[in-house]
């Protein structure tokens, strides 16, 4: 395959090739044993190099020094650091050459972008050599973890005269974000947790990712008071030296309507109450998880009936600097009130876009509510 591309060449062009020690020196090492994929793409990465810095020579209009960027982006796409290294050094035999006969065409500018762009290949091909993937492949594998995020968080579908909302907004408008929801419905019996991994962002998403498939786990495997201990011992287990995680546990009976929340530092639930049209803040506290070996938590105990509702969400909502979370929550309940008229479904999201415009950090709001 490489003698052919090389045959290829015109013979004025292999003769002037044949002068240059380094050019030469690659040839060989690349005809000695199986030309891997690593090797082949770097072939032809180099001969496009050499194609552009030859054709830079005779025409400026057709091929442009700076068109060996080209070669550069590929290469820290593609290609591994050692590598790369040598296609760099290719690049730059190519543009002394262009420097030599053709002066005109390669300015500082052009050596400076060159120059910036190798740093930048060598960044992206190092950070994809230690990840153990090649090409857009990482990121592809970023998109599949959003997407099961993403997933996991969907609700399952409810009998008749239930019906659920979950909307979610990652801080900066990211993909990625430190809130995620985990449900399950067995026997007539939904469980929702509700969780916030301390920061924002992107810097929050990694130990998202992993914790969503610990406690999505754990949710209807255990017995439903076991839940957030058994989330606490795992993250006591995993000894972070950084941040913190809240979660809110809620268990409802369909049937009946009985429901029992369990709270481990989050932000109080919220009931809202057909008959008195009022929204009830639940009393349920509890200590963070990950901090102390023995979680032992309070649950508090309710019932939903025709037309009421619950309000699970994130401090994202309602904290802000220098302000009293209780004011947080009186404002959201105050936006809440636009809910009944509306309906639940359709000031949602709404709701938190609404609050979350105030405020730079995740957010994340479940409601449910019987019909």
């Amino acid at each position: 395959m490489l003698q052919r591309l090389v045959h290829l060449l015109p013979p004025r062009v292999r003769a002037f090739l044949r002068r240059i020690p380094v050019l030469v020196a690659l040839y060989r090492w690349l005809r000695r044993g199986k030309l891997s994929r690593d090797r082949y793409i770097f072939a032809v990465l180099a001969l496009l190099a050499v194609v552009l810095g030859l054709g830079a020579v005779e025409s400026q209009r057709w091929s442009p020094s700076g068109a060996l960027v080209l070669t550069l982006l590929g290469g820290g796409l593609l290609l591994r650091v050692r590598t790369l290294a040598v296609l760099l050094g290719v690049v730059a035999v190519m543009v002394a050459y262009d420097a030599w006969r053709a002066p005109s065409s390669t300015g500082p500018g052009i050596v400076a972008t060159l120059a910036v762009t190798g740093v930048l290949a060598v960044t992206l091909a190092r950070t994809r050599q230690q990840l153990g993937v090649m090409g857009l492949r990482g990121d592809s594998m970023l998109l599949e973890l959003r997407d099961r995020l993403r997933s996991q968080g969907e609700m399952p579908a409810l009998p008749g005269g239930w019906d659920t909302q979950v909307v979610m907004l990652q801080a900066g408008g990211s993909s990625f974000g430190g809130d995620f929801v985990v449900s399950a419905l067995h026997d007539g019996v939904l469980e929702v947790a509700l969780v916030d991994v301390s920061g924002k962002g992107t810097d929050a998403g990694t130990r998202a990712l992993m914790l969503s498939g610990a406690f999505g786990g754990l949710l209807g495997s255990v017995p439903t008071e076991r839940f957030l201990p058994s989330c606490n011992s795992y993250l006591h287990r995993q000894k972070w030296d950084e941040g913190f995680v809240t979660a809110v546990h809620v268990v409802i009976e369909l049937e009946t309507g009985e429901y029992t929340v369990e709270s481990a530092g989050h932000p109080p639930v919220v009931q809202f109450d057909a008959g008195s049209g009022t929204w009830q803040v639940s009393p349920a506290k509890g200590v963070v998880l990950g901090v102390i070996p023995d979680l032992a938590a309070t649950p508090e105990r309710g019932r939903l009936r025709p037309g009421d509702a619950l309000l699970l969400y994130t401090d994202g909502l309602v904290e802000s600097p220098g302000s009293d979370l209780d004011a947080g929550i009186d404002r959201l309940l105050g936006e809440a009130e636009r809910l009944v008229p509306n309906g639940f479904r359709k000031g949602a999201r709404e709701l938190v876009e609404l609050m979350a415009a105030e405020r730079d950090d995740d957010c994340a709001l479940i409601l449910i509510w019987r019909t």
